[in-house]
């Protein structure tokens, strides 16, 4: 049965001010006013450049592309799926979750029509992209809304081929079904695999367990429940619980730090199948299989691995390594990486555990062979082998970022204020934030400095960024894992005009104020 609209998608006008914020901003509008904004005065930089200026279509018009136009339509709408015989009611796109895959090539133009039958508004934001401002589909800064029974067309050529995907940028709504894999495929790659498989992974719980307006509205009022320590603790010091500071660091049991997370979800997805009825990968033994791995979970990070076989990674958000192999990675949310495996004989367990979540876990299997389906819970051993590391990753020759000096240099303090209830960059929430200012052309180094007890997948929409490497080059990403109480370093080249949102993509952080702008100027 329907949905009805959730609380946080039915705010007064006035709160929901913070949505609107630079798009008024960017007109010229002083915003002062109660909600968000109480007490705040926003002038816009006469010079800065807004989603649709003549630079954003200019750097649109300069991409390389084939003529080719892909054309499909999305159905945002109230759906009721099966999860291994559980009825759940929840948002999807085209009644299905994920939603349907869609697959170009490189330098093809992709037309989606957005058909909104939700009771709430929503968008589509095409997540990793490098693509033109004004269709990058985040309210208030991109685009308006999309109001229910109402439509938008999405216009835009995928220039680099890789693994991406599509999701809302309203509220919660990440956390319902509204999610699929976009695929832009190279025809000049070498292909030394015989067959591929995109697998997403998801947390669940949307018409199972609490609603994800539930969840926000919970963290709104108590904060954190992983019962980590509060902002401005020392290192000795302890959580009240008895759990020092130093305990929730990052080590090598606990690679992404002790609390990872702060929602207990009742199921974990891949492809929209729990464990009890999974995703089958039926294959023949000696086939080379190239997996598309995208973590679309709002609250999880993911430890991935399929008993008895090795993983080559391949690609790191959607731009090639020097390939390695490896046992288990972790993927965090909104990060994609490729790997390759040669199938085996049988039927083998692909689990991807939720990382610092005690034993939850998404499984699937992959099967060249009768017999038993692996069990469930099954954990290969596999998932206690050599893990990998950013640092294990080298560029190819074609993904290096050609090395420069930083023309300037920004700081993103990355911090969690009163208890949990909120979380701030630099000091502020998205909507009383400074924006990052940067210029055309410029190559910008990020430092991006965690200064609390919980890692951060941060995203930088439009761009991708090369992390700094000890050595040498390092490989490029648009997610990255900023480990609690660590820096990260990212270049930036300032090669596509407007104004893009910085975000950590935990779902909830985000929806609470962990969010900026990098913002042009003329």
């Amino acid at each position: 049965m329907p949905l009805s609209p959730r609380p946080s998608d039915l705010r007064p006008a006035a709160t929901l001010g913070r949505r609107r914020f630079l798009q008024l901003g960017a007109a010229g509008i002083v915003v002062v006013g109660a909600g968000a904004f109480a007490g705040s005065r926003i002038f816009a930089p006469p010079d800065l450049i807004g989603s649709r200026s003549g630079a954003v279509i200019a750097a649109e018009a300069a991409r390389r592309t084939t003529g080719n136009v892909v054309r499909r339509e999305l159905r945002a709408a109230p759906a009721t799926i099966d999860l291994a015989g559980r009825t759940v009611h929840t948002w999807a796109y085209n009644d299905t979750v994920p939603g349907p895959e869609i697959r170009v090539q490189a330098g093809d133009e992709l037309r989606v029509r957005l058909v909104n039958d939700l009771p709430a508004p929503t968008s589509v934001h095409w997540h990793g992209i490098a693509l033109r401002n004004d269709m990058d589909g985040v309210p208030g800064l991109t685009q308006a809304a999309v109001a229910p029974a109402g439509s938008f067309e999405y216009a835009f050529i995928a220039s680099h081929p890789g693994t991406y995907w599509f999701h809302p940028h309203v509220g919660v709504q990440l956390d319902t079904g509204l999610q699929g894999a976009l695929i832009v495929e190279d025809p000049a790659e070498a292909g030394t695999y015989d067959e591929e498989v995109v697998l997403v992974l998801d947390d669940w719980t949307d018409g199972w367990g609490d609603s994800p307006d539930a969840i926000l509205a919970r963290m709104t009022r108590d904060g954190m429940t992983g019962g980590a320590p509060m902002a401005g603790m020392s290192m000795g010091s302890t959580d009240g619980g008895g759990m020092s500071m130093a305990q929730t660091m990052p080590s090598g049991d606990h690679p992404l730090g002790t609390d990872t997370g702060d929602v207990v979800y009742p199921a974990h997805l891949i492809n929209g199948r729990p464990p009890q009825d999974p995703f089958v990968i039926s294959t023949a033994p000696g086939r080379r299989i190239r997996l598309r791995l995208i973590n679309a979970g709002s609250d999880t990070a993911y430890r991935f691995a399929i008993g008895g076989h090795r993983l080559t990674v391949t690609h790191a958000d959607g731009y090639s390594v020097v390939p390695i192999q490896v046992d288990t990675l972790i993927v965090g949310m909104g990060e994609r990486y490729d790997v390759v495996v040669t199938a085996g004989d049988g039927a083998f367990p692909v689990v991807a555990v939720a990382e610092g979540k005690a034993t939850a876990a998404g499984s699937a299997v992959l099967r060249t062979a009768s017999g038993a389906v692996p069990p469930a819970d099954a954990r290969p051993t596999e998932l206690s082998g050599r893990l990998l590391a950013y640092s294990d990753l080298a560029p190819t020759d074609a993904s290096a970022m050609a090395p420069r000096t930083p023309d300037r240099t920004l700081e993103l303090a990355l911090q969690m204020v009163d208890g949990g209830r909120k979380w701030f960059i630099n000091g502020a929430g998205y909507g009383n934030h400074r924006p990052l200012d940067i210029r055309a052309g410029e190559r910008v180094r990020l430092l991006m400095r965690n200064e609390s007890m919980m890692f951060h997948p941060m995203h930088i929409h439009g761009h991708t960024f090369a992390l700094i490497g000890a050595t040498g080059p390092g490989i490029r990403k648009d997610t990255v894992n900023v480990l609690p109480m660590q820096t990260v370093a990212v270049d930036l080249q300032a090669d596509n005009p407007g104004q893009w949102a910085v975000h950590c993509h935990n779902t909830y952080h985000a929806e609470l104020g962990m969010m900026s702008v990098l913002s042009y100027l003329a």
